[in-house]
């Protein structure tokens, strides 16, 4: 009897799965049952080898076997990874499997996985694909009943490998370029190291900026109060003040205007990811990583979407969301909401997956066992659906002109005509925990132009503000506008990165010690400053990432050539090597740390610094050494701190704690001395015991 294999991405999916199509056995590494057998990989089975596995040569990073260029590509199997794919393969390869689905996650990373393990395993059979937006069982079911041939997607595959490819020549090629240059360990990427660039400049901008004083003179009568525009010195604000104190103000002008603010758009990831950090202070990460559980529950849709809409057969799917949110809800209770759920909906827009919705399961089970981060963004999620489908926000702003002593001021007020879907924002907003700007509304009096007012005027003393740094917020906001301005209208994605990926970019610039987090503020440190600095504007220049991002999305539609593409990425990889031969002497330091100095040694007088592994003499010609790993400490259980280092070195004793006696099995505290002969090895000995 045949049966046919379903390859999901992780455990927890191929579980979900395997329990709605009914292989309900669990086997070593697979679920049985029902005519299917249902694995998983773990993320990347199978990846792209690394350059040493080429050519011996590579294993050492030299300029002149720049660049590296595979021809062919050759893959590899983490030894990590390497059992579950022995299962995968086997599983393939078995005689009773007559066909495979692939049921990696439904967008361009899972096609990559998928493939590169089918073809790794030599597999020929058929395939179809399973392609789903929600891991809830209907969707399961309706995904089966309609899978599609994997050759629908081979477009979607060409551009994920063509990501996967431009990211390794560029990231081994200038990674290894620029280190050997410079000496340090400079990690380059095709995305970080824009993304990267872009904080550089708002930091420069930060730094450049000179504070500037400008006045302005208020005048008041009652309730009514009324300010000049800037004024850029102190007499003249002031002679303004003495001219207008006790003077009439006549009302000039008066303008009304009815305003209309539209609901927002659903949730995509980016703007999910933006609102959580400026809400809650999640780091981008931290969103994915709470939404691809809530997501794996079955209480979210697939969260790694970039569309802000639902398909136009998703209308009835939304009123019932609705209507059940609206009981849920404690924020909700009592609200007088019309759903226009048409607004929403626009199939046009939504590529592979729809806007990130909760679920009919999470209907069924509310809140309950979510951890406080997971309900933070369930909520967040749902007030989403609400105001996107509420009545639009309007109110009506009023501008009335002054004029007093020959000079002009300008009073401004706004009143809500219909709350809208601003009653349902501000209503969530309430229950938060976190800071959350209240817009305050300012209304006039009734005026009429030509009416006098006797005013009485002051000064007040403002300053112009510097940039702000960026947040994650805005950092992710800025990532997917880059290079907006320099694109086609037409063009479907502008910017770094895509929303899955963005939020790795920026942990991994944090983790390389390029950029730092400063509360919600990310900040470049002086090796990233640096970094960005060196570096030719074709690896910095957002616009020219975003072009490249926008080339694979054409790949990905079918629009573009693939082999184009990577023809351009080797040019640009061989130019680079060519151009960037050797720098300048005084360059050659830029990336040295400072040294931290410990103490002076006792041989020479010389400074003493610490090193990885060490606390070294500075003296090159003197051999005095004291090694982090010395059998003394390891021996005691002891680490070998620099404040003990700089003790033995002042004082020729250190007193340490907690020491471990391998006779009884217990610490101690004791005074160490510094025992050094003068020969190779430093020595150290107990002196007492405290």
């Amino acid at each position: 009897m045949s049966v046919q294999l379903v390859i999901a991405e992780k455990p927890s999916v191929a579980r979900s799965i395997a329990a709605v199509i009914g292989a309900t056995e669990k086997q070593n590494g697979y679920w049985q049952g029902g005519g299917y057998l249902v694995s998983w990989c773990i993320g990347h089975l199978v990846s792209f080898a690394e350059a040493g596995q080429y050519d011996e040569k590579y294993c050492k990073w030299r300029y002149e076997d720049l660049p590296i260029l595979p021809q062919p590509w050759q893959f590899i199997v983490p030894d990590e990874k390497k059992q579950q794919f022995e299962i995968v393969r086997a599983l393939l390869n078995r005689p009773d499997v007559d066909s495979v689905t692939a049921a990696t996650d439904a967008g361009r990373e899972g096609e990559l996985i998928f493939r590169f393990v089918y073809q790794m395993a030599g597999c020929t059979k058929p395939v179809k694909r399973l392609w789903i937006s929600s891991m809830e069982d209907a969707a399961i079911r309706e995904g089966f009943a309609n899978l599609r041939p994997d050759s629908d997607y081979e477009a979607l595959y060409q551009s994920a490998l063509c990501r996967a490819k431009a990211d390794w020549l560029v990231g081994i090629n200038a990674t290894r370029l620029f280190s050997v240059l410079y000496h340090k360990t400079l990690t380059v990427g095709r995305v970080q190291t824009p993304t990267l660039k872009m904080l550089v400049d708002r930091d420069a901008k930060i730094l450049r900026f000179q504070k500037e004083k400008y006045y302005t003179v208020g005048i008041h009568s009652g309730s009514l109060k009324a300010d000049s525009g800037r004024i850029a010195d102190a007499e003249t604000a002031n002679s303004i003040k003495e001219k207008c104190t006790g003077a009439n103000a006549v009302c000039a002008s008066i303008r009304w205007e009815k305003k209309t603010e539209q609901p927002p758009k659903l949730y995509d990831l980016t703007t999910l990811q933006r609102e959580a950090n400026c809400l809650f202070g999640f780091t981008a990460k931290q969103t994915l990583d709470y939404v691809q559980q809530l997501y794996e529950k079955k209480l979210l849709t697939y969260p790694r979407t970039d569309s802000q809409y639902l398909t136009e057969d998703m209308g009835q799917t939304a009123q019932h969301l609705v209507s059940a949110l609206l009981g849920l809800l404690p924020f909700a209770q009592g609200l007088d909401l019309t759903p226009e759920v048409g607004r929403i909906l626009n199939s046009k827009k939504v590529s592979d997956h729809h806007a990130i919705i909760p679920t009919s399961e999470f209907v069924k089970q509310g809140f309950t066992g979510l951890a406080e981060s997971e309900w933070k963004l369930m909520n967040l999620v749902c007030s989403k659906l609400l105001c996107a489908v509420a009545a639009p926000h309007e109110y009506e702003t009023v501008t009335a002109v002054f004029s007093c002593a020959g000079n002009e001021f300008t009073a401004k007020g706004k009143t809500v005509l219909v709350p809208g879907w601003k009653e349902i924002d501000q209503r969530f907003r309430a229950t938060l925990k976190a800071d959350t700007e209240e817009e305050v509304l300012n209304t006039l009096p009734e005026l009429a132009e030509g009416q006098s007012f006797s005013v009485m005027a002051n000064v007040s003393e403002h300053f112009t503000s510097p940039p702000k740094a960026y947040t994650e917020d805005t950092l992710l906001s800025a990532m997917e506008r880059a290079g907006a301005e320099d694109m086609p209208e037409e063009a479907e994605r502008k910017g770094l990165g895509t929303p899955a990926t963005r939020a790795a970019i920026l942990e991994k610039l944090v983790q390389m010690g390029f950029v730092q987090r400063k509360g919600k503020q990310l900040v470049p440190t002086k090796d990233g400053i640096n970094l960005a600095v060196v570096l030719p504007e074709s690896l910095t220049s957002p616009a020219l990432t975003a072009e490249w991002e926008n080339r694979l999305t054409e790949i990905a539609k079918g629009k573009a050539d693939p082999d184009e593409f990577m023809a351009e990425i080797e040019a640009q990889v061989r130019q680079l090597v060519k151009t960037y031969s050797c720098i300048s002497a005084d360059k050659q330091n830029l990336f040295q740390s400072e040294r931290v100095i410990i103490g002076k040694c006792p041989r020479c007088s010389e400074n003493v610094y610490e090193g990885k592994k060490n606390f070294y003499c500075g003296n090159r010609g003197c051999q005095f050494v004291m090694w982090k790993n010395d059998r003394f400490f390891e021996q005691r259980k002891k680490a070998f701190t620099p404040k003990i280092a700089a003790a033995l070195l002042k004082n020729g004793k250190a007193k340490v704690k907690d020491l471990y006696s391998e006779k009884t099995g217990k610490t101690y505290d004791a005074t160490v001395l510094l025992a050094d002969t003068g020969g190779k090895y430093v020595n150290y000995r107990v002196e007492r015991k405290e």
